[in-house]
């Protein structure tokens, strides 16, 4: 395995998007934003064709610019997604690498007046974007979204919000079933919290002060800061953490506000739009430290249980932590553009 980059079979077209979604938005963030889209081999010879398209997005912390990273004896997706069409493994496809980065570490791809309207941007500006300027198949049943982890609860809940425009879903060991993936770490949080009165402000202030990721705390105080921004920040910005952080009760009214953002939760209300779906990929890890492996069982069988049919969905579990599965993606990707490619049938 090369330790470097190697050329791509199709062509990776590096954008910078001006969002007026983001503009002004509540952390003042960059509304410009970073936009990949890759080409597959052929694209440029057949001025005709057009393709189905897959939206790819991150975990928490996640940025686009992250696809570049190389771990060793290992090659970024990018370059194992151009294989896939290389080597014929899947039909063709336009692929769309999408930045929703904020400064508490992620968005959780949903409209929040505690990190800004990052749904609306994807869906309302960067897809109406690619289908204007690439030779897209311009409707739901070609479009497809796939992510890991804080990516795959996206690519989870944005078909269910927006069948419209997304007619298949990939989802790598995504958040879901909060009680087991987010809880847990509850009771760390409000130790953590000692040492700055109670008050995850008084940690963020640290923590912007000094080089990241140096205290013992740093990763579950953002993960609880992040998600709490996404789930239930009110209209002014501020915040509404799940419990209290002093003597770590839940607060019912605000925990429930998180639960209704569940996707294992959220598919009963959103039956309809699961239905709709072509293809249903879920997968993760029987050792994940989140419990995603049991979550995506949750989601499989709330799946099931809303009538969605056994054929349209791929689950598998497998041996493995929450990280380091990077290599499952290729084989999500290529069963998505087979069920998404002109011509299959639901």
């Amino acid at each position: 395995m090369l330790p470097w980059s190697t050329e791509f079979a199709g062509r990776l077209d590096e954008h910078l998007f001006s969002s007026d979604l983001l503009r002004d938005n509540p952390l003042g963030d960059p509304h410009e934003r970073p936009l990949w889209v890759y080409v597959p081999p052929g694209y440029d010879d057949d001025p005709e064709r057009r393709y189905p398209t897959v939206y790819v997005i991150q975990g928490f912390t996640g940025h686009v610019e992250m696809w570049r990273n190389r771990m060793p004896f290992r090659q970024p997706f990018p370059e194992l997604a151009d294989a896939v069409f290389a080597r014929g493994e899947a039909p063709p496809a336009i692929m769309v690498y999408v930045d929703a980065w904020t400064s508490y570490g992620g968005s959780q791809y949903l409209d929040s007046p505690g990190t800004g309207r990052y749904h609306s941007y994807i869906c309302d500006e960067i897809v109406p974007w690619v289908d204007a300027r690439y030779r897209t198949l311009a409707d739901r049943d070609h479009r497809a979204i796939s992510g890991k982890s804080s990516g795959g609860y996206g690519a989870m809940i944005t078909p269910m919000l927006r069948p419209d425009l997304f007619g298949a879903l990939a989802t790598h060991a995504g958040d879901a079933l909060f009680e087991y993936c987010y809880m847990s770490d509850f009771g760390d949080v409000v130790r953590h919290l000692r040492a700055y009165e109670g008050d995850i402000m008084n940690w963020w202030n640290d923590f912007k002060s000094r080089v990241s990721f140096t205290k013992e705390e740093d990763g579950k105080l953002l993960e609880v800061l992040g998600y709490t921004a996404s789930y239930t920040a009110r209209e002014d910005g501020s915040l509404e953490l799940p419990f209290d952080t002093v003597t770590g009760v839940l607060r019912p009214e605000v925990w429930q506000r998180w639960l209704d953002l569940d996707p294992v939760r959220m598919v009963p209300r959103h039956a309809d739009a699961m239905l709709s779906q072509r293809a249903i990929w879920i997968d993760g890890g029987t050792r994940d430290e989140w419990y995603l492996d049991v979550a995506a069982q949750a989601f499989r069988q709330a799946l099931l249980d809303a009538g969605v049919k056994e054929d349209v969905i791929h689950f598998e579990l497998f041996d493995a932590a929450h990280g380091g599965i990077d290599y499952r993606y290729p084989l999500a990707l290529a069963w998505l553009c087979r069920r998404i490619a002109p011509g299959e049938t639901s």
